[in-house]
């Protein structure tokens, strides 16, 4: 499976980690993130990584940024992105299982690096339930 990822200067220490994480775990994974601690804009790493996802050339992926706000806000105004910005592991597994996201964003200032770990890891392995969630997952999307 390949899995994009993004970040800004908050979230670099942390995006490291979790490739190194997932690699180690099979993973193939997309670095769309600034790989410095340097101020910059998040939509600028954030953009390049929903547009990975969007088009399939990962199937998954995970975003950071200070609080998370900024970059789940830049991924959402993809059309075929559900981003998710989850804080404890109730919400990850949530977010997978009735929204079927297919980002998620991890507020790096704001959660350990050992809680954001685990947080990729039940992202990863939680799967969409379905059922009564497909017809409302259907309705997200805007067809404007």
């Amino acid at each position: 499976m390949t899995i994009a990822i993004g970040n800004d200067h908050a979230g670099t220490k942390y995006k490291f980690e979790i490739i190194k994480h997932l690699e180690n775990k099979g993973y193939t994974v997309l670095n769309f993130g600034t790989d410095t601690n340097d101020s910059m804009d998040y939509p600028d790493a954030i953009h390049p990584t929903a547009d990975a996802v969007e088009t399939n050339k990962a199937e998954l992926g995970v975003i950071l940024c200070g609080s998370g706000n900024g970059a789940q806000m830049t991924a959402n105004k993809h059309q075929g992105i559900r981003a998710a910005l989850c804080w404890n592991n109730e919400l990850v597994a949530l977010t997978r299982q009735h929204n079927n996201a297919n980002i998620l964003t991890i507020p790096a200032r704001f959660v350990s690096l050992q809680q954001a770990i685990g947080f990729v890891d039940i992202f990863l392995t939680t799967e969409f339930e379905g059922g009564r969630h497909a017809n409302r997952v259907d309705k997200i999307s805007c067809a404007c």
